[in-house]
């Protein structure tokens, strides 16, 4: 297991092997090894305004016919953890990061928020090393070609994002709850509170318990300050 072998596998050979070394090093490897050592975190803040900036011009260019609204959407979606955790897998990254005994211990190679941060100091590491059209290259193959097809279903799903958007602190819980079914079984109406650790954070109403829940959480979602338009 060698830098060379990462090389290979994302198509680029680095000038200065410092900066790929920094990018692979999370911060629990940093800190017990504070001499000459930095963590990823810095590369990780470039990486991602590299990894946006890209990704913002791909779709702005193939995807003409789509209102800003929708691009954003697009946008968020292969920039969000779960889709940089997929894309670090698809290079085998956690094999070759520096991790503390601690994260070593419990999982920390397989960890999604430690491998997409990762991945989008790999992106910024490329960038400073090789230019931004070297980075450009290396993020456009992982964009999938079903992008668009795929957009719907990833941004319709309330559920998922409002989960995402929970899940950055561990012990926060959220529940759907019905509260209300009203009318005759061909053409009922369903109400759910969506809880955060018993505390209601938004309401919806459907036809179906799905598309109250869906509601629910798209409420949560708008009172949290997300919008669709993001």
């Amino acid at each position: 297991m060698t830098l060379t072998e990462l090389e290979e596998k994302i198509h680029y050979q680095f000038k200065d092997k410092k900066i790929l070394t920094e990018a692979l090093s999370h911060s629990s490897y940093a800190n017990e090894n504070k001499r000459n050592r930095r963590s990823n975190e810095r590369l990780e803040f470039l990486g991602d305004s590299v990894l946006s900036i890209v990704v913002s011009q791909y779709l702005f260019e193939h995807f003409s016919h789509l209102p800003e609204g929708e691009l954003t959407k697009i946008r968020a979606s292969l920039v969000c953890e779960k889709s940089l955790h997929i894309f670090a897998k698809q290079i085998d990254l956690g094999k070759y990061l520096l991790l503390g005994k601690g994260e070593e211990n419990t999982g920390g190679r397989e960890r999604p928020s430690i491998l997409a941060d990762a991945f989008e100091a790999l992106i910024a590491a490329i960038f400073l090393d090789g230019g931004l059209e070297t980075a450009r290259a290396h993020i456009l193959r992982f964009i999938p070609e079903d992008v668009e097809a795929q957009r719907h279903a990833a941004f319709n799903d309330y559920k998922t994002i409002l989960q995402e958007v929970i899940q950055q602190n561990p012990e926060e819980k959220v529940e759907y709850v019905i509260v209300d079914q009203t009318g005759p079984d061909h053409n009922k109406a369903f109400t759910v509170n969506v809880c955060l650790n018993s505390n209601i954070i938004g309401v919806g109403t459907g036809k179906s318990k799905k598309e109250a829940e869906q509601m629910a959480a798209r409420e949560a979602l708008n009172l949290m300050g997300y919008n669709e338009a993001q």
